[in-house]
């Protein structure tokens, strides 16, 4: 039986939302915050009321969005919590995918594949897994967030400090973002940018889609031809606003979707090219630019494609 701390009295809680919890559920949210409660509890202070988002009582499948303001009632944590179950192909994944590391902050090569965190049914994600990885570091945040079938730079902030600088940069657009994604189709420009608004909303099922709409929020996203193929292209596309997979909707919507994208592609489409190994969704967060929110320096870093992604591209028959 688990026993519950006296020391340390539970108090209300007011947490802002940032980048790397938006658009969360509600009910992930607070699972992944109050470890050692359970789930049944969760849901029942939410029912009644007692957990408010922007002081209203909203519902477990809200997803949440920068900015919002979460009040968390006190809630005794049980004292002896278990690890999250995170399986042995994670952690060693994880061991080997670090690009970099400071006293501030962590990048990563996230593995496709896997979440970056826990939640909808799913024990542990990345963070995580990096937790167990590092069982002595003291913060470990998530920083921003990758879609779970989406690989490459990921930055994990190791001090709360930095991780309020990192999400301020984050809010004002200056970090410089490049993905590589491969498109069905000959796309035959070799440059454009796509400005059509982006609309969130939730399907029947509670899964979250995007769709361009003129009473979306404005996105921009700059998309440059890298390499062409028989039936497929090679961009990079640079994100200038950083909405819910924005760039996988963009791509869709000028007709040459992201291979293997299962929401916003094309499901024949999809399944010809899984005979031919595509098995995953063809995104791949390249290269990352940013001021150290210590040093005040310009840093850059850069993901290398996945192998398996790598020797897919070998196949292809160029132009």
């Amino acid at each position: 039986m688990k026993t519950e701390s006296p020391q340390n009295k539970p108090e209300v809680q007011w947490v802002e939302i940032t980048e790397a919890n938006n658009d969360q559920r509600l009910d992930n949210f607070l699972i992944t915050r109050l470890k050692g409660v359970p789930k049944s509890l969760i849901y029942r202070v939410v029912r009644k009321g007692e957990v408010r988002v922007n002081k209203g009582r909203v519902d477990v499948k809200y997803r949440l969005n920068i900015g919002d303001i979460v009040r968390i009632p006190p809630i005794r944590v049980a004292e002896k919590v278990e690890l999250d179950y995170v399986s042995n192909g994670l952690l060693n994944k994880l061991e080997q995918a670090i690009l970099f590391e400071d006293a501030a902050l962590l990048v990563m090569n996230k593995p496709a594949g896997f979440p970056v965190h826990g939640g909808s049914g799913v024990n542990a994600g990345i963070i995580e897994g990096l937790r167990q990885v590092r069982p002595d570091a003291h913060f470990l945040e998530l920083v921003h967030r990758l879609d779970k079938d989406t690989s490459g730079c990921l930055i994990i902030a190791k001090k709360r400090s930095a991780l309020r600088k990192l999400h301020e940069i984050f809010r004002e657009d200056q970090v410089h973002k490049t993905y590589l994604a491969l498109l069905a189709g000959q796309w035959l420009h070799k440059k454009l940018v796509v400005t059509q608004p982006l609309l969130k909303h939730s399907s029947e099922s509670g899964e979250r889609v995007v769709c361009v709409s003129a009473q979306g929020k404005a996105a921009e996203t700059l998309f440059r031809r890298v390499a062409l193929y028989r039936d497929t292209t090679l961009v990079s596309a640079t994100p200038k606003t950083g909405r819910t997979h924005q760039i996988r909707v963009h791509a869709a919507w000028m007709g040459h979707p992201i291979i293997a994208d299962e929401r916003y592609g094309n499901f024949e489409l999809n399944r010809e090219f899984k005979k031919r190994g595509y098995k995953r969704l063809f995104l791949h967060a390249e290269k990352l630019e940013f001021i150290h929110p210590v040093s005040g320096e310009l840093v850059a870093f850069h993901a290398p494609l996945p192998e398996a992604l790598q020797h897919l591209l070998q196949h292809e028959k160029p132009l």
